[in-house]
């Protein structure tokens, strides 16, 4: 199994929304994912860094698991276009993309 984790560094200034993320993003990716392989999607949203009262480095992560990473690339190749279309909806913070193996 692979989790592909989107992150979302936090900066001032910057903009994110949750509620968008969590009820329209989550259900659309769900959707269009569903038939190349997706087992589940985590959303984490940062709250704050080790220190009392610092700031979160990540603003929001989604963890996104997959059987396998060609299963990852044939849904991004179907459906990443109209995924990516949707994050101005919620954020102006770009993303950042890590493939991991789940041990």
């Amino acid at each position: 199994m692979i989790c592909v984790s989107v992150l979302y560094p936090h900066a001032p200034g910057k903009r994110f929304d949750h509620a968008y993320y969590e009820q329209k993003h989550r259900p659309l990716v769900m959707d269009r994912l569903a038939s190349h392989g997706i087992t589940r999607y985590e959303i984490h949203q940062g709250l704050s860094g080790l220190g009392p009262g610092s700031e979160p480095v990540f603003a929001c992560t989604g963890h996104l698991y997959f059987t396998s990473v060609s299963d990852f690339q044939q849904a991004m190749m179907a459906h990443g276009a109209e995924l990516q279309a949707d994050i101005p909806n919620f954020t102006d913070i770009q993303p950042q993309f890590q493939i991991s193996e789940v041990a």
